[in-house]
Parts: C-alpha cells; sequence; structure tokens
C-alpha cells in the first residue's frame, strides 16, 4: 500500500490508533521529543537488519575451546538416524559469530552493580559477559577433566564421560572461578550457569536462520518441517495438524 507522505498528517496518525509523545514541562536544556506530523516515523528496511554471519575461520574461538564446543553441543543434539546434529549444522560457527559480537560483551545487558544473589527466576545473574563466561568454563572444564581423566580435555573424553561432564555441569556441581588470575574468595558462577548458557545458545544456533551461521542447509528446519522465513502465510493459516510438505526458505536466499 503507498501512502502519501504528503497527507501523512498527526490526524491521520491518531486516527490509526498510534499515539505519540505527552505533555510535560521540559527544564531548560532538556531533550525535546521530535514530532511525526507531516512525515513517516520509519524508513523500510533499514530498522535493525540482521546482520549475516562472516564466512571463513573462526574469531572468537580458540583451537582448543573449538574442540570443547564441537564436542559439548554434539552431545547435546546428537546427530542420529533423523539427521544431523547440532555440530553438523555449524551451530560452533554461530556461537563464535555471537560472542565475537555483541551478544559476548553483553552490549544491550545491565552489567553494573550492586552485585547481591539473584532469584533462580531472575534469569542471569553473572557479573561476567557471555564472551568471558564461555572462555573461563571451558578452561576451567578441561583443566578438571585432564586432573580427574588422565590428562584428557573434554573432548577427547568418551561419550559417556562426556554425557557425566555435562550431567555435573547442569546440577552446579563444580563452580568456575571468576576474573584474573587470584579471584576473590567465592566470586565466580556455578557450573549450572555456563550450561544453561551453553544450552539456550545450541537450541539458538542449531534453529536459527542459517543468516546467522548454524543451522547449516536449513537442516533443522527440514527436520521438524518448518517452512521458514516465507512472506505469506495466509494460504495455510486454517490448515492445523497437517503437514504442509513446503521447502524451507531462509531470510538470505
Amino acid at each position: 500500500m503507498r501512502i502519501d507522505k504528503q497527507r501523512f498528517t498527526r490526524r491521520s496518525l491518531l486516527a490509526g490508533g498510534a499515539v505519540f509523545g505527552s505533555s510535560v514541562a521540559l527544564e531548560p536544556g532538556a531533550a525535546i521529543s521530535k514530532s511525526y506530523s507531516g512525515e513517516m516515523p520509519w524508513s523500510e528496511g533499514v530498522a535493525d537488519a540482521p546482520r549475516p554471519a562472516s564466512p571463513g575461520a573462526y574469531v572468537f574461538f580458540t583451537p582448543a575451546e573449538v574442540a570443547f564446543v564441537d564436542a559439548a553441543v554434539a552431545r547435546l543434539i546428537p546427530a542420529d538416524d533423523l539427521g544431523p546434529g547440532a555440530k553438523e549444522a555449524d551451530v560452533t560457527i554461530f556461537l563464535d559469530r555471537q560472542l565475537a559480537g555483541d551478544y559476548g560483551r553483553a552490549q544491550r545487558w545491565y552489567m553494573l552493580g550492586p552485585w547481591q544473589q539473584g532469584a533462580e527466576t531472575q534469569g542471569y545473574q553473572s557479573r561476567l559477559t557471555p564472551a568471558q563466561l564461555y572462555r573461563i568454563s571451558i578452561a576451567f572444564i578441561d583443566d578438571h577433566c585432564r586432573k580427574a581423566f588422565d590428562n584428557k580435555a573434554f573432548s577427547a573424553l568418551s561419550l559417556q564421560r562426556q554425557d557425566e561432564m555435562l550431567m555435573r555441569l547442569e546440577k552446579g556441581q563444580l563452580r568456575v572461578p571468576g576474573i584474573g588470575p587470584r579471584p576473590i574468595e567465592g566470586e565466580g558462577v556455578k557450573s549450572d550457569t555456563f550450561f544453561a548458557q551453553l544450552l539456550q545458545n545450541t537450541i539458538e544456533g542449531f534453529f536459527s536462520d542459517p543468516l546467522y551461521g548454524g543451522n547449516r542447509e536449513m537442516v533443522a528446519w527440514k527436520l521438524i518441517g518448518f517452512p521458514g522465513a516465507r512472506y505469506d502465510y495466509r494460504d495455510y493459516v486454517s490448515e492445523h495438524g497437517k503437514k504442509l510438505n513446503l521447502a524451507p526458505i531462509a531470510i538470505k536466499a
């Protein structure tokens, strides 16, 4: 639908149900709100457009970290007779790109004090950014495994041993130390914090659009029959419980 910018008035804006602003007294020098009268309030195609993951080598993970993550995600979502798992779907690439970007730096999170013990229902409470949490946790877990299993890192353990370690992490039976060579006593996070992040990020990487580096060749969407980022689903809205038999489509064709 074409909108005539010259006729896009405050009256038409209010009639459409979109009300902006309020009447408040502003002190001198305070921020002044912008009126949208007479102009479009947004521009097509520029509002937080997705940024494709860069191809090529790893940009965050070290080789040792790649080995750990490959092994861990392969146990969280393993390949089976139904199809590839997280490792084959390039979830490690997805995690690498996310941790090297805004998510890894907790760019949009509140990361200042006060530092108090939060309730489990309050979600992530660590002062570590996701990138710091991954880096410190992987090094700690590999070191723990070497001490317990004849100098073998996590990736070198048997699949049964790997599953046992992941279950210990999930139950919070280990404590990942804090930042620095001499962390403060009690500082750090329980291992279930890292496990929860790893599991959540693995699921995200497996089912996200391939644009972000994971779900290679849309293997996860094919597995569950998800048709992908199609523009229009109106013809299928009433087809409840029916298999659509539509090939998945990614954002970046």
